[in-house]
């Protein structure tokens, strides 16, 4: 059976009936002999059809997927959002909290010298750590000033980040009146708490919030922090979190038709832990998400830990989670993520008093964590991407795939603003793609081809889509990738369907 008659069935017994199994088609001549090849088949076609698949044994039940309602913010809402962000400061009742859960666990006064000095040392620790080389790392956050020096350095930053992750969540419709939410690897509830902070500034939605979390020490922190500034009673209800390794969790432990799911900082810190098993995790987790809900990955913005996410997100692409931003695959294919290194930036945060506590020594620098960049993906089931945008038939823009044929000539492209300012100055160079890009391609802006008609390159947020007519396209043999020299000109737009 042809591909194209295929869905034409696929598509008729949608409109008749309210469900079926592949296995009613599997046994058409010329199909894949079993479900599951046949699932495999259409797969990719799902998502535009309306259409979702899920396992029921050796066999597929393909079924509509149910329309969604997402929570729009209102004026007042985004005003209250606005002005906290514009704030850039970690919440004063949270803030005290730490310092008294310092107090608790160390019998005295977080401002006393030996305990801040301790807080150094710990922070030292974990930093040199973190960058020794795959397979050498043991970043454990479990017991003892370990958890207090991630309280003191690394919460208040990720707290804040997580609120930039959510109102773009919002800005996105991907919240909903009310919803359930699991955040795994929770450590000492960055991601709970900062929901609890998010939807205090709602007025309609409501939120019930799940965690798994294997360290004694790191729920007892959780816990304290929790009761110190989670209102009973109020928009969001944080559950205890559910004690387990999430190697380990079982199915029954969390709860069925969970809204979003979070993975935040806690894949890249998994000991030997395989591209395999980070997506096996993930895909376990999955069979627990709803089928109009979401899946938020998280991770530093470091070059290792960022390419090592993209291609965690082409490996669950090939297990059924369809991505949903930042990535746009305007060209319809999917993508094997080539040496992709791309992250987002926010505004850095104000010091807590805390961290400037910890800085007054001889290298405060190394003390003081305020800045914000961090990568990230959603993926769903459905298969509803962040912007519908795709280039059309015959439309002269080259494939990225082919740049190679362009070099030393003038082209058109069609492109993803896939990072924040990598440049300086006198020459600003972005990421782009296209989806089909076999080596890593940026975009170069110098300062003094800068003009009102291509200045859209520098002022579009992270994930627009751009087409950018009259780039000279160059190979950089010395970093194995393509250049996109932007003149003065250059024309770049942002089409309708592309913007957010």
């Amino acid at each position: 059976m042809k591909r194209s008659h295929l869905i034409r069935t696929i598509q008729h017994l949608a409109d008749t009936k309210p469900s079926f199994m592949l296995s009613e088609i599997a046994r058409s001549p010329g199909t894949p002999a079993t479900p599951e090849g046949l699932y495999r088949e259409i797969l990719p076609h799902l998502p535009a059809l309306g259409l979702q698949a899920r396992k029921i044994g050796n066999d597929y039940e393909v079924e509509k997927i149910p329309a969604g309602h997402p929570y729009r913010l209102s004026p007042a809402e985004e005003q209250r959002l606005t002005a906290f962000l514009a704030g850039r400061t970690f919440p004063t009742a949270l803030e005290r909290a730490v310092e008294a859960y310092i107090g608790k666990k160390t019998g005295k006064n977080w401002t006393d010298q030996v305990t801040l000095e301790r807080l150094r040392r710990a922070i030292v620790a974990q930093k040199a750590d973190y960058w020794k080389e795959p397979g050498r790392r043991r970043l454990s956050y479990t017991k003892g000033y370990a958890v207090l020096g991630y309280l003191a350095y690394h919460f208040p930053v990720y707290f804040m980040q997580t609120e930039y992750l959510l109102a773009m969540l919002a800005g996105d419709g991907l919240l909903k009146p009310s919803m359930t939410i699991l955040d795994v690897g929770s450590g000492p509830g960055v991601v709970p708490l900062a929901i609890a902070a998010f939807w205090s500034r709602l007025d309609n939605a409501r939120a019930a919030v799940w965690s798994v979390e294997r360290s004694e020490e790191q729920v007892e922190a959780f816990m304290f922090l929790r009761d110190a500034v989670v209102p009973r009673g109020e928009h969001v209800s944080v559950k205890p979190p559910v004690r387990a390794d999430i190697h380990e969790v079982l199915p029954h432990a969390i709860p069925e038709k969970v809204d979003l799911i979070v993975f935040s900082n806690v894949l890249n810190e998994l000991p030997d832990s395989t591209m395999d098993t980070r997506a096996g995790i993930v895909e376990r987790m999955a069979d627990r998400l709803a089928p109009d809900g979401s899946i938020l990955i998280i991770e530093p913005a470091d070059e290792e830990n960022s390419t090592c996410m993209r291609t965690l997100t082409a490996e669950l692409y090939q297990r059924g989670l369809f991505v949903h931003a930042p990535c746009t695959f305007i060209r319809g294919t999917t993508c094997t993520a080539p040496r992709c290194w791309s992250f987002a930036t926010a505004p850095a945060i104000r010091p807590t008093r805390l961290m400037e506590a910890l800085a007054s020594c001889g290298e405060s620098y190394r003390y003081v964590n305020t800045d914000i960049k961090y990568s990230y993906a959603i993926l769903r089931k459905d298969g509803v991407r962040m912007t519908g945008y795709r280039v059309a038939p015959g439309a002269k823009f080259i494939r990225f795939s082919k740049l190679h044929l362009a070099v030393g000539k003038r082209a058109n492209v069609a492109a993803v603003k896939m990072s924040s300012e990598l440049g300086d100055a006198k020459n600003h160079l972005f990421k782009v793609c296209d989806g089909t890009a076999k080596t890593p391609v940026y975009a170069v802006l110098p300062a003094f081809h800068m003009t009102p008609e291509n200045e859209a390159l520098r002022t579009a947020p992270y994930g627009t889509v751009l087409e950018m007519k009259g780039v000279l396209v160059r190979y950089n043999r010395e970093h194995d990738a393509y250049n996109l020299l932007v003149s003065r000109n250059t024309e770049i737009q942002i089409p309708e369907a592309g913007n957010r």
